[in-house]
């Protein structure tokens, strides 16, 4: 049975928020071999990535007066977010190609559209017909036009829960620089432990334990892609999510070998 799963590489594991336009070449060469490695071993193995925009798209968005309510406040602002998100795209392809993963990079600004901050149309066929001749979709967070103002920003998370409704992965991974959801806000002398499941039933009593992100991040931090994860399952309840640590060595070769190991945070319907 051929298996598809999203994949999607946090902004903060593959850049520095605090440092404008750094990137962890380190962890994204890494990370681009270890997709390799999984495709090698599984060849029925089909995925999906996306990445987020971390010290690029995130400080561009703050650097030209972005807000989450009204958008981009100029046309200019919104091209120069645009621009600092394709330049970090270009990055990640390139190590990915170098790795051996036919990634093609497919740019949500080409088609998506938001209305009153919900992601209502994005062209999905690319992405079917790209995967269909064995190629490697690579989505990530991007600008967007919008029917009220001028446009704002569609996360990563939000573009994999418009795709997840055609394409119907098994599994959505999530990788940062955490361990997962962690059930608490983490301070130098105390860690947090991960929560091990986020379901609807107990996601009021998890979001109050949820901290934000660190760095600039103008698209919600944990909660925001915990609730966009949320409404992922709910509306797709045979995807499950898992949120793990993207800086452990191997962990994902393993996962998208075998999804089913107990680690990190698993978000599913019920």
């Amino acid at each position: 049975m051929e298996k598809l799963f999203f994949v999607k590489l946090g902004g903060s594991l593959l850049t520095d928020k605090r440092q404008r336009y750094h990137v962890h070449a380190d962890h994204l060469q890494r990370l681009s071999a270890e997709i390799a490695a999984a495709r090698r071993a599984d060849p029925s193995l089909r995925l999906l990535l996306g990445h987020g925009s971390g010290a690029f798209g995130h400080v561009a968005a703050a650097e030209s007066g972005y807000d989450r309510t009204s958008g981009h406040p100029t046309p200019l602002a919104m091209a120069q977010v645009a621009a600092a998100a394709s330049a970090l795209n270009q990055r990640v392809r390139t190590a990915l190609v170098a790795a051996g993963v036919p990634a093609l990079s497919l740019a949500p600004s080409a088609s998506a559209w938001l209305a009153q901050g919900e992601l209502v149309d994005l062209a999905v066929a690319p992405y079917a017909r790209a995967l269909e001749r064995g190629l490697v979709p690579l989505t990530f967070g991007d600008v967007a036009l919008a029917a009220e103002g001028i446009g704002a920003i569609a996360s990563t998370e939000r573009l994999f829960r418009r795709l997840t409704a055609t394409l119907r992965p098994q599994w959505v991974f999530l990788l940062g620089t955490v361990d997962g959801v962690l059930a608490g806000v983490p301070t130098d002398d105390h860690r947090p432990p991960p929560i091990p499941e986020i379901t609807p039933a107990n996601w009021q009593a998890v979001r109050t334990m949820l901290g934000g992100s660190a760095g600039t991040d103008v698209t919600g931090g944990m909660i925001g892609k915990v609730r966009e994860m949320l409404d992922l399952v709910e509306a797709c309840p045979s995807v499950r999510v898992r949120i793990i640590d993207g800086r452990v060595r191997g962990l994902l070769t393993e996962l998208l070998l075998n999804p089913q190991q107990d680690v990190g945070t698993v978000i599913r319907a019920e």
